[in-house]
């Protein structure tokens, strides 16, 4: 399956929005430390993230990787099918993207980054580019944008919620 929509990959650009799809970023304060890294890290490159978020998730393999095909079920109904089209694993930076394939709700990617900062603090940024690509996503107009909004803030609480005590502040 090809993906459906042109910029594959520009999650990677900051800011970067194709005319025509709705930006998307919300960052989250996980907590500070190298544990508290490595512990949101591998719930985000492992699935752990979206599990915690409450959605069914069926992956082609146990970790993000380029061309690893995820397919989301939204309640218990809604299928969206997601392959990676890139990830990242440095040593203050995790995460990975994933762009949209034929019969998910919208059109376009998402990203999803764990990095500490100078000062030890760990962050959740989720970046997303998107418009409507089903009918029901379409009538739902600002709607939708709401529900992408509010997901990328459950998963940084999730990712919060993850990392247990290491993370309160």
């Amino acid at each position: 399956m090809s993906f459906t929509y042109d910029d594959v990959g520009a999650t990677r650009k900051p800011g970067f929005c194709p005319p025509g799809f709705h930006p998307l970023h919300v960052r989250t304060r996980i907590g500070e430390g190298e544990d508290v890294f490595r512990r949101a890290a591998e719930a985000v490159m492992t699935w752990e993230m979206h599990r915690a978020v409450g959605l069914a998730l069926d992956a082609s393999a146990d970790r993000a990787a380029p061309d690893v095909d995820v397919t989301l079920t939204l309640a218990g109904m809604i299928k969206a099918p997601c392959r990676v089209v890139w990830t990242v694993e440095e040593h203050r930076r995790a995460g990975w993207a994933y762009g949209t394939l034929p019969g998910h709700p919208e059109c376009g990617e998402e990203s999803f980054v764990v990095d500490r900062t100078g000062d030890g603090t760990v962050w959740l940024t989720v970046n997303a580019f998107s418009r409507a690509a089903k009918w029901y996503s379409r009538a739902a107009g600002p709607a939708t944008r709401g529900l992408q909004h509010a997901y990328a803030r459950r998963c940084g609480a999730a990712v919060r919620r993850l990392c247990g005590p290491l993370s309160e502040f």
